[in-house]
């Protein structure tokens, strides 16, 4: 009788054991598929993430050759003279527009913002006072001499791109935002509380002077109003609501710098070329006085969470993999010696035993086949439990070995473009300097593929040859005289 329809009339006959078996297979085989699905959406959540995220790249003064040079400076002088030594004033330098948007230019750029910001004092209007601790101590951050007006201006090039606004810290009431369309002009868009205590509405033009010269005014045109929910906590020196958002065209006018950029921030389409760019971008400025620094913290540790989920999704596989193994080739093994006349018969009457081995083998291969239907059909669902777990545990040892901080970058990371063009000039913080870019909590969206399928009926048909191994090895020591006669 041909082997597989004898191991098809034995799993008939025994319904009740083959049943167990398929009970038992159809739990590893849950895990085992729970396992692979999780690991196969970690890896795609992991270039998910990092792409999502982004990195990017910001172009500043090189502080560090700045005071390299401000120290030999000091101490050329003094070896030359013994009268007192009056402290070195610092230039910062800075990079052109030009020079900007030639890196822009290249390759791996989504998008751009040029840092810019103004302080200017209030003239047509009062600027909103808090009563504060640091307001007795001098008023300034060190108590000390303040040359800084009432009203910050920061220079942007859309607010809809701005951190505090994508994160809703601040939000559009009256009006419009800055847009593209606003450089080269006087339009900015004031807090609702410094509109309310002077009672300006949009349309109407109110004016400040700069503290560079105190008769010099400048009129600015309110083209809206927003509110922000960020309140003051008694340690920045104004209060949030005096802050102006307009173009960075604006705020370079104001200070005098036209055509200058001192920190543009740049975000690249693909984190992983991040390196490339820099060196790319490195010929067009000069190294001893500007620098760029990349800030890829954010994308990494997104993939790095993902890629700690594959991890332990592997893990799960090969353990699970092992114990059902173990766990299946025991039972077979018993089955065996409880089988030991049945076999003996069929190899006294002429079957081989490699015969007797394949029908094992297809009985199993057989119970593991249902099980993988089963499997198939629950392990979306426990994989997505089960993956949601692993990856908040991920997500709180980061916040907790971080300490809720987030390294590197500077203002204005979170910039986009809008209306198809690079903008520029993001300041990418609020009135507190608020940070855009924090890192999300990552999503894996668990689904069922023919891959994972494929790859648990190799997992489930190596199960199967690992299990029936051990009881081959029995069988093939077997002979059926012996067996007849202890029977």
């Amino acid at each position: 009788m041909n082997f597989v329809k004898r191991a098809g009339i034995t799993l008939w006959a025994r319904k009740g054991r083959s049943l167990l078996l398929v009970l038992t297979s159809t739990v590893i085989l849950v895990f085992v598929m729970a396992g692979l699905i999780i690991q196969n959406a970690a890896l795609t959540a992991a270039n998910n993430a990092a792409n999502a995220v982004g990195s990017t790249v910001s172009l500043s003064a090189n502080r560090e050759k700045m005071f390299e040079q401000m120290k030999a400076s000091q101490s050329s002088a003094s070896s030359t003279s013994n009268s007192e030594t009056k402290p070195t004033a610092i230039t910062m330098p800075t990079a052109t527009v030009k020079q900007v948007k030639k890196i822009a230019a290249l390759a791996n750029v989504s998008s751009y913002n040029i840092t810019n910001n103004a302080s200017v004092n209030a003239n047509s209007f009062k600027a909103v006072t808090t009563t504060t601790a640091s307001n007795a101590m001098g008023g300034g951050p060190m108590g000390g001499e303040n040359n800084s007006g009432d009203i910050q201006v920061n220079g942007v090039s859309l607010t809809a791109a701005t951190s505090s606004f994508t994160d809703g810290s601040a939000k559009i009431t009256s009006g419009r935002g800055i847009k593209a369309s606003d450089q080269g002009t006087n339009n900015v868009v004031i807090e609702s509380e410094l509109a309310s205590a002077n009672k300006v509405k949009v349309g109407q033009t109110i004016t400040v002077k700069t503290t560079a010269d105190d008769a010099k005014t400048v009129k600015l045109t309110v083209v809206g109003i927003y509110k922000v929910k960020t309140a003051t906590d008694g340690f920045q020196r104004n209060d949030p609501s005096n802050t102006i958002y307009g173009s960075y065209t604006l705020a370079n006018t104001i200070n005098g710098t036209e055509n200058v950029a001192s920190n543009v921030t740049f975000t690249m389409a693909e984190p992983a070329k991040t390196t490339a760019f820099v060196k790319a971008a490195k010929k067009y400025i000069d190294t001893d006085k500007l620098t760029l620094t990349s800030d890829a913290s954010q994308y990494k540790t997104a993939a790095a969470n993902m890629k700690n989920v594959a991890a332990f999704a592997s893990k799960i596989v090969w353990l699970v993999s092992i114990a059902g193994i173990l766990i299946l080739g025991l039972i077979i093994i018993l089955i065996t010696r409880e089988r030991r006349r049945e076999i003996g018969v069929l190899v006294a009457l002429g079957e081989s035993k490699p015969k007797v081995v394949a029908q094992l083998f297809t009985e199993l291969l057989a119970i593991l086949i249902v099980a993988l239907g089963i499997a198939t059909a629950a392990g979306n669902g426990v994989s997505g439990v089960i993956g949601q777990q692993l990856v908040q545990q991920q997500t709180t040892q980061q916040m907790q070995s971080a300490n809720g901080g987030l390294p590197g970058g500077g203002a204005g990371q979170n910039g986009g473009p809008g209306g198809g063009q690079k903008p520029s000039g993001n300041m990418g913080g609020g009135p507190m300097g608020t940070r855009g870019g924090m890192t999300k909590t990552a999503e894996l969206q668990t689904a069922m593929t023919p891959v994972a399928v494929a790859e648990l009926g190799g997992v489930a048909f190596l199960i199967a040859v690992l299990s029936v191994s051990g009881a081959a090895f029995s069988i093939l020591r077997m002979r059926p005289k012996q067996i007849l006669q202890a029977d």
